[in-house]
Formats: C-alpha cells, structure tokens, sequence
C-alpha cells in the first residue's frame, strides 16, 4: 500500500505529532532523509522553499521534505 505524501513547504500542513521526513544540514548534498515524528516546529514564517525546520522527538533537526501522516 502507497502512502501519499505531502510537500514539507507549508507550515499549516505540519502538527506537532506529524510523521515527517527530514533533510538534515549535513545531509543537504545527498538528500538522505531521517524520518520521525515532530516536536516542535521551529520555522515562524508560514511557507519555506526549502522547507520548514522541525525538532524532531529523537532530539535531531531538519527541513521537513515530506510530511507522511498528520498527527494522531
């Protein structure tokens, strides 16, 4: 089964508790992504192209590149 994804680009699409894909600044050339789930949102303004910056539960920190489901 395929879980459609959503763009991380828009900030009123990501909830604390969202399931996310990440981009960290030290994987930005490779595009490895982390997934996990979201703490706290740390981008203020409501839209990002490169994403919107997350803290996620296990302490890492990155732009959002795809948000894989809503909070619970």
């Amino acid at each position: 089964m395929d879980v459609e994804k959503q763009s991380g680009k828009q900030r009123a699409a990501i909830k604390i508790g969202s399931e996310v894909e990440i981009v960290q600044k030290h994987h930005q050339r490779s595009g490895e992504l982390t997934e996990g789930i979201v703490q706290r949102i740390l981008t203020n303004s409501n839209m990002h192209p490169h994403g919107i910056k997350v803290l996620l539960e296990t302490g890492e920190v990155g732009r959002v590149k795809w948000i894989i489901s809503s909070s619970k």
